[in-house]
């Protein structure tokens, strides 16, 4: 899975839309089931040039937002919470960590399995979806950049994941060996 991770990563960083990008939003992975992360993380807070924020959730309410990592030292300080999930501290360096991502421009994005036309189905909490309608809805904001990182067992065929009229589609899918994207209209 480590190789398949790194496959992925490497195909992150070499596109254009995330050369470009100046804000980028990447999930902290679980130990197993999907693509793990942290090689990407560390990349991002190389010398890209990138703000990085990540998810957390800080409330029963199903409410997610997106908090901002510092340092490779900071990511590595985050406690690992429910599902062994990296989960960020609300200070880092005595501050309140910033949580203002009004500019996202490249959202990372989890799931559970994803098929050939953009479909992605989530771990069934739907934060994603609610903080891309909130997001998106909020005035002078565009949507972000989509892109979801999937193993080759979590890519479906066509039409084989369900959606709702609140499920939000990718823009992109990566996997190990592909870049799937939406035809050209």
């Amino acid at each position: 899975m480590l190789r398949e991770a790194q496959a992925i990563t490497e195909k992150v960083l070499s596109l254009p839309a995330f050369q470009q990008c100046k804000t980028v939003s990447c999930y902290l992975s679980m130990p197993a089931a999907e693509v793990q992360t942290t090689s990407l993380i560390l990349n991002i807070l190389g010398d890209l040039g990138k703000t990085l924020f990540v998810p957390s959730i800080t409330s029963s309410d199903g409410y997610m937002d997106f908090v901002r990592v510092y340092t490779e030292e900071d990511y590595r300080s985050f406690p690992a919470g429910l599902w062994g999930i990296p989960e960020p501290t609300p200070e880092w360096s005595s501050k309140k960590r910033q949580s203002n991502c009004n500019n996202l421009d490249l959202i990372l994005v989890p799931g559970v399995a994803f098929d050939q036309s953009l479909s992605r189905l989530g771990h069934g909490k739907g934060y994603y979806d609610r903080f891309i309608t909130s997001y998106s809805s909020s005035t002078g904001r565009s949507k972000p950049l989509l892109v979801a990182l999937a193993l080759e067992q979590q890519l479906l065929e066509h039409g084989q994941v369900p959606m709702f009229d609140h499920d939000w589609k990718v823009d992109m899918i990566i996997t190990p060996d592909k870049v799937i994207t939406a035809p050209p209209a």
